[in-house]
């Protein structure tokens, strides 16, 4: 059995696995890839810790066994973490992105209520199995505020300012910070898929997996973007993005992010609270240095930016037009009704 997994900023690592005769037990296990070890004799003891050890053994378990066999090695580009999840897809518990056909939808402007109800939906189609794993980029119909799951909204939203601005107020179901929109001055994605793409992944760990491929998207724009724990996204110039999460524990991730085009951060201060404290943890005392948006830095439209993140996503995996079904609209339009729009669910944290 093979498995394989990429270290997101980093390198390759390759299990080949051979169980013995009761199925039940690793009995041979090879890891290779163009990683770098020193001494390289450690890679013989990593290998023989992992032989033995349980077919149904944990990450953490296998990341100690080989942690504890590779005793002050030096992992460059990999870690023992990494060794545990490539044998844990070899043994057929997680999925990589080629094993997958993933959908990519340009959707069209959406209400911001149906925005939220329709990437909880398109989630749980993921986890029923009736949808595959689905890129999703979205158009907004008018200005909004999208707070986290759990954030006050008198804390975070100005009532007057979003008067003031005709800004519309929603709640999405994960947690993170709030997002300022405005139609045209931000690109707005969802990757929704099976929990088995990041099995054995911390949540830490899964964003930098999720959002790896935009980095490749952004450096072919121009953009030399890196990750920052635990949820950004950013270049030399400061940040472009920010990304939430949720895990469904019927067997789905949906994994969002919105990036700035062209924000205009004094209409932003005027409706979001950002406070002192939050913006002194950046380094910065204005809003206007924390978003850099990505027209300044490409100089190319927000349509030609987004066809070439299609373009790049489409390089690196398989993929298929697909487009939000009749009946995953329909029940959105019922889940607006009984959740998404009800102050009930807008106030849960007042």
């Amino acid at each position: 059995m093979h498995g394989e997994y990429k270290v997101p900023g980093g390198k390759l690592v390759v299990a080949d696995v051979e169980l013995d005769h009761t199925g039940e037990t690793l009995d041979t296990v090879v890891i290779s890839g163009d990683f770098f070890l020193e001494p390289a004799e450690a890679i013989g003891d990593i290998s023989r810790a992992l032989a033995g050890l349980s077919a149904h053994a944990t990450v953490s378990q296998m990341t100690a066994a080989v942690t504890r066999a590779a005793s002050g090695a030096q992992f460059i580009g990999f870690s023992p973490e990494a060794v545990a999840i490539a044998v844990r897809r070899a043994l057929g518990h997680a999925t990589s992105w080629h094993d997958h056909t993933f959908e990519t939808i340009h959707d069209s402007p959406r209400d911001p209520h149906l925005q939220m109800a329709i990437d909880d939906v398109l989630a749980r189609e993921v986890a029923a199995g009736t949808r595959g794993p689905t890129l999703r980029i979205w158009e907004w119909e008018r200005n909004a505020v999208v707070i986290g799951s759990f954030q006050s909204l008198r804390n975070e939203v100005d009532a007057e300012g979003a008067a003031r601005h005709d800004v519309t107020v929603v709640r999405r179901v994960s947690g993170g910070g709030a997002m300022f929109i405005q139609p045209g001055n931000t690109i707005t994605y969802s990757l929704y898929v099976p929990t088995s793409l990041v099995e054995g992944l911390s949540f830490e760990q899964s964003y930098a997996f999720l959002d790896d491929w935009v980095l490749g998207a952004l450096r072919s724009v121009g953009i030399e973007a890196t990750y920052v724990p635990l949820n950004d996204i950013a270049s030399p110039a400061g940040k472009i993005a920010g990304a939430a999460q949720k895990r469904y524990s019927a067997g789905a991730v949906l994994h969002h992010v919105t990036m700035a085009y062209d924000i205009d951060a004094d209409a932003m201060l005027e409706v979001l609270r950002i406070g002192r404290e939050k913006l002194s943890d950046k380094g910065t005392k204005s809003a206007n240095k924390r978003v850099d948006p990505l027209r300044s830095q490409t100089g190319m439209s927000r349509a030609d930016i987004i066809e070439a993140f299609l373009d790049h996503f489409a390089s690196r995996y398989a993929t298929v037009p697909g487009a939000v079904r009749e009946h995953e609209l329909a029940a959105a339009h019922r889940a607006v009704e009984d959740r998404f729009a009800t102050d009930s669910w807008l106030r849960i944290v007042p």
